[in-house]
Formats: structure tokens, C-alpha cells, sequence
């Protein structure tokens, strides 16, 4: 790989998980989307906070606990100020926090659509025989390996597994069966390409 392409992809997840919630008001489990908005209820010198989500069919709110019970000492001024004025980049943050999510309700809808931007950090895509792929998440998502890859180079996912088992694609940390898992910050992705005919096409498809 001594003519590598190096090329680094930001990742980030375009749909929020949405919980599965028993509806009060349908009668059945449904799935609730975030609403963007947080509610703050100060009583004293303690402070509640909830990120509001609503039933994707009858718009019955479910409150989704931030904080609870806690001391307004406790949270810093300007992120209090950003919960009470709805800051869109918090709200995503949370609405983005699966774990958090399925800790609290257990079953929750995931998406694995995501938007991809690609910066080459060492230049040489003419002669370049091989790609070095380093993934950056904006925050977790489900979206398999594999499936990011034949999305973003153009080819197939038995085309990838045949190159991994011909040990031409490389996954650190991962290693074996790593294009089954779910794309994870900080992999690094290395793949010969100097026997493959359409190398042109897959590393100019890599750097965007």
C-alpha cells in the first residue's frame, strides 16, 4: 500500500430513532418522533427537563427525561439558557442518543440513512494504487460497514467480502467479519486496488 490515497469521511446520521411507546390515545404501540422542543419546569431550586416527542399518527406528546429533580446549581447558565430557548444542535444531540433512548423505553425504531463528506488528506489520486479510509461519526448509527461502503465506492458487498477474504481489504480495529458490524468512529479502512481494472473509478468515488 505505498500508494495509498488517504481519505477522511464524516459521518452523520440524517433520521433520529424514534421510540416505541404505548399510545394512550390509539390504543397500540407507535413510534413517536422528537419534536425539537424542550420543556423546563423550575419548582424552587430544583429543575426538571424533558425533550418533548410526539406519536408519529395522533401527536400525543411522551416526555423523554433530560434531567430530573436536579439542582439549578448544577447545570452551567448557558446550558440552561440553550434547554429554555430549544437550541436545535442540543435537541438533535439528545434525539440522536440511542443508548440513552433504549435505556429508558427498551424498543426503539432505527434508520441507517446518513450523509457522508469526504476530505482527502494526502493527495495523489492518479497514480494511487490503494485507499486509507478513516471514518469520523458525528454520533453512532446503525448502518452496517459494508452497506456504507458499496453505498459510497460504487460497488457491491460481495465484491467487498471477496477483497477482505483475499486479505486486499484491511479493518482496524475490527478485523475479521468487521464489514457485518455497524460503522464505528475512528475505523480505518485499507484497500488494495493495484489488480482491480475500475480502480480509477472506485478511488475517485472514495474522495467525492
Amino acid at each position: 500500500m505505498s500508494s495509498a490515497l488517504r481519505i477522511h469521511w464524516t459521518i452523520a446520521p440524517e433520521i433520529a430513532s424514534r421510540p416505541l411507546i404505548n399510545c394512550n390515545r390509539c390504543g397500540f404501540v407507535k413510534a413517536y418522533r422528537c419534536s425539537g422542543k424542550f420543556r423546563v419546569n423550575a419548582n424552587g431550586k430544583r429543575i426538571d427537563v424533558w425533550l418533548i416527542y410526539r406519536c408519529v399518527d395522533c401527536d400525543n406528546s411522551w416526555n423523554f427525561g433530560i434531567f430530573e429533580r436536579c439542582n439549578r446549581r448544577e447545570i452551567e447558565p448557558a446550558l440552561l439558557g440553550a434547554l429554555e430557548s430549544n437550541d436545535p444542535a442540543l435537541a438533535r444531540r439528545h434525539a440522536f442518543d440511542v443508548v440513552a433512548l433504549r435505556s429508558r423505553v427498551g424498543r426503539v425504531e432505527e434508520f441507517s440513512d446518513v450523509v457522508v463528506q469526504k476530505q482527502v488528506v494526502r493527495d495523489g489520486t492518479e497514480g494511487a494504487t490503494a485507499l486509507e479510509l478513516r471514518l469520523g461519526l458525528e454520533m453512532p448509527t446503525s448502518l452496517r460497514l459494508d452497506r456504507l461502503l458499496a453505498n459510497e465506492l460504487r460497488i457491491s458487498r460481495s465484491r467487498l467480502q471477496a477483497l477482505e477474504e483475499r486479505r486486499l481489504l484491511v479493518i482496524d480495529p475490527d478485523g475479521a467479519r468487521g464489514l457485518r458490524k455497524p460503522a464505528r468512529d475512528g475505523t480505518t479502512i485499507r484497500i488494495d486496488l493495484a489488480g482491480e481494472a475500475d480502480r480509477h473509478a472506485v478511488i475517485s468515488a472514495a474522495g467525492g
